[in-house]
């Protein structure tokens, strides 16, 4: 069974801000001659790999709630110019919005049971999917999704 990741989205104010800047990066990418390829990279290489690959996505909580997810393709160690151990987790480039679910500040990433992950959106039965996103955000804001 797949396994996810649960990581804070820093700097997106929006899905959709979010999805502008991997759209940004990979024009940039390809300007510069580089395979555009979305990936994040993060200094812990997973030790559950394995299981993040067999169906997983990173889950992006954006203001304070798992808004979006994006499905691994790759996890690809490295080390950096100084020497130190890194991790490229590579992600398909399209973010799949999900119902939103709270989650408290947290540091690094942590795993997410597939059972814990919020479905898609339009998915289960979900309605929240059919309201403007300006909406959802005042809504959630209220507590009220």
């Amino acid at each position: 069974m797949a396994l996810h990741l649960l990581k804070l989205c820093v700097g997106a104010e929006s899905v959709e801000d979010q999805q502008d800047w991997v759209e940004r990066r990979l024009a940039a990418m390809k300007a510069a001659g580089q395979t555009p390829e979305q990936f994040h990279t993060t200094r812990m290489v997973p030790k559950r790999a394995a299981e993040l690959l067999d169906g997983g996505s990173l889950y992006w909580v954006i203001k304070g709630n798992i808004q979006a997810r994006q499905r691994f393709l790759d996890i690809r160690p490295f080390t950096d110019g100084d020497g130190i151990s890194r991790c490229h987790l590579v992600l398909e480039p399209v973010l799949h919005e999900t119902s939103w679910a709270p989650r408290r500040p947290f540091q690094g990433w942590r795993y997410l049971d597939p059972y814990d992950a919020p479905p898609d959106l339009g998915a289960g039965g979900t309605e929240a999917g059919d309201l403007p996103a300006e909406l959802r955000r005042e809504l959630a804001g209220l507590g009220l999704l």
